[in-house]
């Protein structure tokens, strides 16, 4: 904990990138808290927001493509063994997450790698899935990276927003307060875009009928 509070104190490029490959694997760092103070410190001339959400979005491919393989080759008995393992504990995972997951996948298709990447708790799991469904690789890194990328920017902008109205010690409870009304937008985004998709789904195979 000591070496993670010191890397979110320490932002650069390579911390940027490792943390964001943490952040999609199993390991519960929020995004949250490293690219919107990176970006609201970009807004300050030490770092460039595109390199920020450019390293985030790098390290949010590798960390995804890790879970990706494991489930690719290990199997849902083993990635749920894990999860219910005192390990898988510590990284705040349970099976249930990981079938909350499958669900998402299952719901969404392969477009679920895109989206997911957007949703709480959903977010560096989507990869698992994936993996476990053997999704084309190709296909799977391009949404991850689309999603990703889109997320990071969200964040990005949110940072360098914060930087004009909101003092530094401040930031983090601004983050906090912000980070919870834009979950709930896309949250309710996501919703939305899904029943359209349902619903175009339907008309089209009743126009084919």
């Amino acid at each position: 904990m000591n070496i993670l509070s010191s890397l979110l104190s320490n932002l650069n490029y390579g911390t940027i990138l490792f943390l964001m490959l943490l952040e999609s694997t199993v390991i519960p760092v929020p995004s949250e808290f490293v690219v919107t103070p990176a970006a609201y410190h970009a807004a300050g001339g030490n770092l460039n927001v595109l390199l920020v959400v450019l390293f985030a979005t790098i390290g949010a491919d590798i960390g995804a493509t890790i879970n990706y393989t494991v489930a690719y080759y290990v199997g849902r008995p083993v990635v749920y063994r894990f999860a219910n393992s005192r390990w898988g504990k510590m990284c705040l995972l349970n099976q249930q997450k990981v079938e909350k997951s499958e669900r998402y996948f299952d719901d969404h298709g392969m477009v679920a790698t895109l989206t997911g990447r957007l949703v709480p708790v959903i977010r560096h799991l989507i990869s698992i899935p994936a993996g476990l469904a053997k999704m084309n690789y190709w296909k799977f890194l391009l949404y991850t990276t689309i999603g990703a990328g889109f997320w990071h920017s969200i964040l990005a902008a949110l940072g360098w927003y914060l930087h004009a109205i909101v003092p530094e010690e401040q930031l983090n409870d601004k983050i906090t307060e912000y980070a919870e009304y834009i979950k709930l937008f896309i949250i309710a985004a996501v919703v939305v875009a899904a029943l359209c998709l349902t619903v175009k789904a339907v008309l089209k195979r009743r126009r084919q009928a």
